[in-house]
């Protein structure tokens, strides 16, 4: 007989934010474009009911920077998208984010799943090096960043929408639960 890893009235039990929650925030910041690559975090929350949701339009990509031009390039003619993807796919991207969103000041915003983060403690002391690291890269880079983990959270998401289109800089979303699926 194999005991488990860690008996169940010993395992932490969070609450995750919701992902109807979220998509109804994005719709209310007037985005309509979803630009994605999955991501385990974020897919059966937010990626699979944004891919039958008739008001807004999936483009999946296959390179997370090619996400930060697309999104870039809607912000051209006032089309509000969003790119999602892992903070893997983040690291990658940062010199397109600088390009594109600091040095030619344009408004694309992310929304980042934090893959392997444990949901229990806050992603700064998360033991994973990867999660761990996404934070302080994005305090050097001065991009502004927050953090969706709890319900209630997503309450801020239009705000910062209007913030990054207003100031023509990037917004990342930092995922830090599985949004649950409605």
């Amino acid at each position: 007989m194999v005991a488990s890893a860690l008996p169940t009235e010993c395992t932490p039990q969070v609450k995750h934010p919701s992902g109807a929650a979220i998509i109804a925030a994005i719709k209310a910041a007037g985005v309509g474009e979803i630009v994605a690559l999955p991501d385990i975090v974020t897919s059966d929350g937010l990626l699979w009911p944004i891919s039958r949701d008739p008001e807004l339009r999936l483009t999946r990509i296959c390179k997370e920077d090619e996400g930060v031009s697309i999104c870039g390039a809607m912000s051209y003619n006032s089309t509000r998208a969003i790119l999602m993807m892992q903070q893997t796919g983040l690291m990658d991207s940062l010199n397109a984010i600088r390009a594109i969103g600091v040095d030619y000041e344009l408004p694309v915003v992310m929304m980042v799943g934090l893959q392997g983060k444990e949901p229990h403690i806050h992603p700064d002391q998360s033991a994973s090096y990867g999660v761990r690291i996404i934070r302080p890269v994005l305090d050097a880079m001065e991009l502004s960043h927050s953090l969706i983990e709890w319900p209630g959270d997503e309450a801020h998401i239009p705000q910062a929408i209007e913030a990054a289109y207003a100031t023509s800089r990037p917004h990342i979303f930092l995922i830090g639960r599985a949004p649950e699926a409605s």
